[in-house]
């Protein structure tokens, strides 16, 4: 990643990438310049000349400053979704022992309001497109708490996915009680952990 991106700096001559290596660049080029600079600063005409591309070329990806938000926007949650789930795939974990990590990374990632993807976010504040993207990342959460907590489930696959629907609206909820202050992140964690192991049970139990 470090050497695609030295490539595309700006500095020598940028090596010719396909269309997907390119767009790969672009956004952790963009990525790059929210953390150092912040979102403000996010502007294609800013992308090309830190990618050391011309603004045609950006353009051509994105076509707006709102369709590079979007994307990075989602490509932010994907990448931290599928590292979250790699990470539950390696070793073996007791049944509370994924319920107790599967809550703590969803409500930190409401309590860090320091990282890109909510600096992101708050750029989009207010528009359609949000709007729209942000039911799209709930649908990767639900596939999620799906695939991590399925090796542990005795539920059928459609009732699985049911109550992992209302699980992430529950972490929603407390995400957003969270931000107001009516929960620190332990005591918010906490309670989502005990919300995630008794919707995971069995009728009757």
């Amino acid at each position: 990643m470090k050497k695609d991106l030295q490539e595309g700096s700006g500095h020598g001559t940028p090596r010719r990438l396909s269309k997907d290596q390119r767009r790969r660049q672009l956004l952790d080029t963009a990525l790059l310049i929210v953390r150092e600079e912040g979102a403000d600063w996010l502007t294609l005409g800013h992308l090309a000349a830190r990618a050391g591309i011309s603004k045609p070329v950006a353009y051509d990806h994105f076509g707006t400053r709102s369709g590079l938000l979007i994307e990075l926007y989602r490509w932010i949650d994907v990448e931290r979704v599928n590292a979250f789930r790699d990470a539950m795939a390696v070793g073996e974990r007791s049944f509370k022992e994924c319920v107790t990590a599967l809550a703590a990374a969803y409500i930190h990632c409401a309590a860090d309001k320091t990282d890109e993807f909510h600096a992101v976010g708050a750029a989009l504040a207010g528009s359609e497109e949000k709007a729209k993207v942000f039911q799209e990342l709930l649908d990767n959460s639900v596939r999620m708490f799906v695939s991590v907590l399925e090796p542990h489930s005795t539920l059928p696959a459609a009732e699985l996915e049911r109550r992992c629907i209302g699980l992430v609206g529950a972490g929603e909820a407390l995400s957003a009680a969270l931000v107001r202050g009516n929960f620190d992140e332990a005591e918010a964690a906490g309670v989502f952990a005990s919300l995630i192991e008794g919707g995971m049970r069995a009728r009757g139990q």
